[in-house]
């Protein structure tokens, strides 16, 4: 199928009036997540998946998506009135964003950031039309060698880029390995590491553990953050950019929206690394560097753009190949899985009607996001304001109804409960959880893959570097290794990352 013909199908599955309002609800449901800080878009999408069960799987993904890719909007709104940033990718806005508000420029800030964000978003999709197709072809070449290869690419990466310790990472991971190795042997039908216990035959579902770690884990830290929440919301003004904001932000956004693009297929951290690199190449390459973090616009524009291009683009490797590069790229990748669609290279020729009217979703959402987060500035502005406490009951009964749901099992409430005891430890730790999500579903991928590999080669090993794709990824894996070693490495990580948390 070309890609005209693509684009005419999924258009005609975006613009169903299910698909069509499920989109909507997604994107203002993202927004919101975005605005309200501590509650991101893994914990909200965990929350929810149990409930699309029961949808189309085009509808439940578009309304995913929407809650994903609108939360990056969202998370600028704090980041800019309140100096809180709702995302942690939205951390760098608010040196330059927040600056703007306090000098009575909080509207042009706003708006800034939601052109950047739509253009961007824009350009992503776009990408997604030209590069997932040629993967796909690219991937449908693979043998379980390389993709063995490519998921421990993956997993190193995500370690690589996470924010905090490297040795923290990587136990993490390796804690998320053995999460995953929990259940019954695919191939000898042996039990492993379930103790005795009949519930944990079927393994730990990774909604369950993904609900716990990021839901009931940052309720549990924000209450006892609530008391240092700003309170004070900066006023808005006009919201139209002058002909020097347009002047000065124009190039930034084209360079930002191009760093997304490019560090949103990455796995771990590709959002946050865009964000982040975006500001710094701005920075550096402006002629008036002093004036960042006094209220640069282009401070505000750039991370914006890169990252919701990166937001869009971080698609392509799990629908394409089937492998998550973020953790919320694994929650829908189980949302497919329990809807009976693998993902994967094969996805464009099995399911043309979800990949391309998820594209086309895509388009239309971000266009509604830009009405959404301009012309209501005012209403988002009340809602960060509502008090947690308030809040936080109603997010724990859905987390406990939705988890219940899964297999109507009290059992699966009491791992979230006891898995949010650990996420909050995590969080009070400093170790950030994603490569725990991630290492749970790629790890029993990259098992599947490893013996499937060596029973095809007869226990040969050489297998994997007589592939040149195979040899390659792992070169560039190993590569990624030893660069942890280099001083120079670290401080650029240290310094790119520590503001994460």
């Amino acid at each position: 199928m070309d890609i005209f013909n693509g684009l005419l199908l999924g258009f005609s599955t975006a613009t169903t009036l299910s698909n069509f309002a499920y989109c909507f609800a997604g994107v203002l449901l993202g927004t919101a997540v975005g605005v309200l800080p501590g509650l991101g878009p893994i914990a909200t999408i965990s929350m929810l998946l149990p409930f699309t069960f029961g949808l189309p799987v085009d509808t439940a993904l578009i309304m995913l998506a929407g809650i994903f890719y609108g939360s990056q909007y969202g998370g600028s709104t704090t980041a800019i009135l309140m100096n809180l940033p709702g995302e942690a990718s939205s951390v760098v806005t608010t040196l330059d964003g927040h600056q703007m508000a306090k000098q009575g420029k909080a509207g042009r800030a706003l708006a800034a950031a939601a052109i950047g964000s739509f253009f961007a978003g824009t350009v992503g999709t776009l990408f997604i039309v030209i590069a997932a197709p040629l993967l796909a072809s690219l991937a449908l070449t693979f043998g379980p060698a390389e993709y063995f290869s490519l998921i421990m690419l993956g997993l190193i990466t995500s370690m690589v880029l996470t924010s905090g310790s490297l040795l923290t990472a990587f136990g993490m991971a390796l804690f998320g390995i053995v999460l995953g190795m929990i259940g019954t042997d695919i191939n000898t039908g042996a039990a492993r590491y379930t103790f005795g216990s009949p519930y944990l035959l079927d393994g730990l579902d990774f909604v369950v553990v993904a609900t716990g770690i990021f839901g009931l884990g940052d309720v549990l830290m924000n209450l006892e953050n609530e008391r240092l929440r700003v309170t004070g919301v900066a006023p808005v003004s006009s919201l139209f950019p002058t002909a020097e904001d347009w002047r000065r932000m124009s190039a930034p956004i084209l360079r930002g929206t191009g760093i997304g693009v490019l560090l949103g297929v990455l796995p771990g951290a590709g959002v946050l690394l865009a964000s982040f690199s975006a500001y710094a190449l701005e920075k550096k390459i402006s002629k008036h560097p002093e004036q960042f973090g006094k209220g640069a616009i282009e401070g505000v524009a750039a991370p914006e753009a890169a990252n919701n291009a990166a937001a869009q683009t971080c698609f392509i490797p799990m629908l394409t190949l089937g492998l998550p590069g973020t953790a919320t790229m694994a929650l829908m990748i189980g949302a497919l899985v329990v809807q009976g669609v693998q993902p994967g290279p094969e996805i464009l020729s099995q399911q043309p009607a979800l990949f391309w009217g998820l594209v086309v979703s895509m388009w239309l959402g971000n266009l509604m996001l830009l009405f959404l987060n301009l012309p209501l500035v005012g209403m988002w502005a009340k809602l960060i304001s509502v008090p947690y406490h308030f809040l936080f009951p109603t997010i724990c009964v859905f987390m406990a109804i939705g988890v219940y749901s899964i297999n109507n099992s009290v059992f699966d409430v009491y791992m979230m409960a006891l898995f949010g005891v650990l996420g909050y430890f995590f969080k009070r730790m400093g170790a950030e959880p994603a490569p725990l999500i991630l290492a749970m579903i790629l790890g029993p991928m990259a098992e599947e893959y490893l013996r499937r590999t060596l029973l095809i080669s007869h226990g040969d090993a050489s297998v994997f570097f007589t592939s040149p794709l195979s040899l390659g990824t792992l070169v560039v894996a190993a590569l990624l290794l030893l660069s942890i070693v280099s001083p120079r490495f670290r401080k650029v990580r240290e310094e790119g990352l520590q503001d994460v948390d």
